[in-house]
């Protein structure tokens, strides 16, 4: 048996049971979705039925392994009717067909290489080091896709590849003021899950890709589909209907005390306690050292110190 025909039986045969013979609104609330699509409150084109939804993730060396398998997921678990299994057709693609090595030593070997991936209508872009060939790829990609979205770092990348330029956009809280300062044209938001700027939606950090991804499902097949797909997946937060409040958020920590940390990528702290602190690179702004965990990063403090200051 199929699994997410497995874990819907087991699933509905709990609420029976849960719920007696009559059952309940709940249920029936639940039950709606898995056949119904409220296409009618979606704001990207349906394809035809039958016709699948192409998702390229974006592979490449130190890709977070979170920020692409919980969209990964989130589409794969995606019920719509006029589908045999999810509407989406997901598919890896990278430079090459070289194995890869992602986050926690994982290797990855990419379903396709640019050159030959299909069209997506749908692209993902998680945290990685970014290169030229996936740089050109993106420029020449994304504007022929529905959505492109990132999760954490990989805001990072579109920016570099220009597609945040004139846009709203976020990141992962440790590199908000970092994005800000590199990319002056962009409008970087604190304090949210995600950020949907129509073609472009960009997520914070790490499982926050999770509640992205179910925008984006409620964006193609409304929100009952999407709360359906957060349900069997036993997502419990509900950031991904109102994402202005990111609690993971807060102010940013102080930069300059006992266990300074780099006030542009904001490593360090106590993790710095036993390190032999003159062997890094320092910089003394309006009275206040700070201590940077690499000379890239002192640069960039140089550029903008007003902006990376402690308040």
């Amino acid at each position: 048996m199929r699994r997410r025909t497995l874990l819907r039986s087991c699933a509905f045969t709990g609420i029976a049971l849960a719920f007696g013979r009559d059952g309940d609104a709940k249920e029936k609330a639940v039950a709606s979705a898995e056949f119904k699509a409220d296409v009618s409150a979606a704001s990207l084109p349906i394809p035809i039925k039958g016709k699948r939804i192409r998702t390229a993730f974006v592979i490449g060396k130190d890709a977070v392994v979170i920020d692409f398998a919980g969209p990964w997921e989130v589409f794969h678990d995606v019920s719509v009717p006029g589908y045999y299994g999810s509407p989406f057709e997901l598919y890896t693609v990278a430079e090459s067909l070289a194995p890869v090595k992602v986050s926690g030593g994982l290797t990855i070997t990419a379903d396709y290489a640019f050159a030959k991936a299909p069209k997506p209508d749908l692209i993902v872009v998680p945290a990685l080091v970014s290169t030229p060939g996936i740089i050109a790829w993106l420029k020449s990609a994304s504007p022929e896709s529905d959505v492109t979205m990132s999760v954490c770092g990989g805001a990072l990348v579109l920016a570099e590849a220009g597609l945040l330029a004139g846009k709203s956009a976020t990141t992962y809280h440790g590199a908000l003021v970092h994005m800000a300062v590199e990319n002056p044209n962009v409008s970087v938001k604190r304090g949210v899950r995600f950020v949907d700027d129509g073609k472009i939606s960009t997520a914070a950090g790490l499982m926050s890709g999770i509640d992205l991804a179910l925008h984006v499902v409620d964006r193609y097949f409304g929100r009952a589909v999407a709360e359906r797909t957060a349900w069997d997946m036993e997502h419990l937060s509900s950031a991904w209907k109102d994402p202005s409040l990111n609690a993971v958020y807060a102010k940013r920590p102080r930069l300059t005390g006992e266990h300074p940390r780099c006030p542009v990528c904001e490593m360090g702290g106590e993790a710095w306690a036993s390190e032999d602190l003159k062997k890094l690179p320092t910089e003394v702004y309006q009275g206040k050292k700070y201590y940077f965990c690499s000379e890239a990063h002192k640069a960039s403090f140089d550029k903008a110190p007003d902006k990376y200051a402690e308040d």
